[in-house]
């Protein structure tokens, strides 16, 4: 029985663990990251699961720059909160995990 209760426990404690990753990823969802580009000119707010949730140009940028390099700055803002948010749920779920990376989690 040593053995087999051993790897019970180890079941339930991976299962317990698995549980609480979930728990943090469903309470990231929620949360929201933003991130400029080109001196504030461009900025994009995200939720961390992935959701635009506001976008903002200046627009003494777009007349000066012009759409095509206002778009350009605007997609990079985009691109950089949807970084930062990942981020954020990875040092969520590694304080549930002491950094330790799980296959499938």
């Amino acid at each position: 029985m040593g053995r087999s209760g051993g790897m019970n426990e180890a079941m339930r404690q991976a299962a317990r663990l698995q549980r609480k990753i979930e728990q943090v990823r469903a309470e990231a969802k929620a949360r929201e990251v933003s991130f400029a580009t080109v001196g504030e000119k461009a900025r994009a707010t995200v939720t961390c699961d992935g959701r635009i949730k506001q976008l903002a140009l200046d627009p003494e940028f777009v007349s000066s720059e012009g759409h095509e390099l206002a778009l350009d700055a605007l997609v990079a803002a985009i691109n950089g909160a949807l970084d930062e948010a990942d981020k954020l749920v990875e040092t969520e779920v590694a304080k549930v995990t002491g950094g330790l990376k799980l296959p499938g989690m």
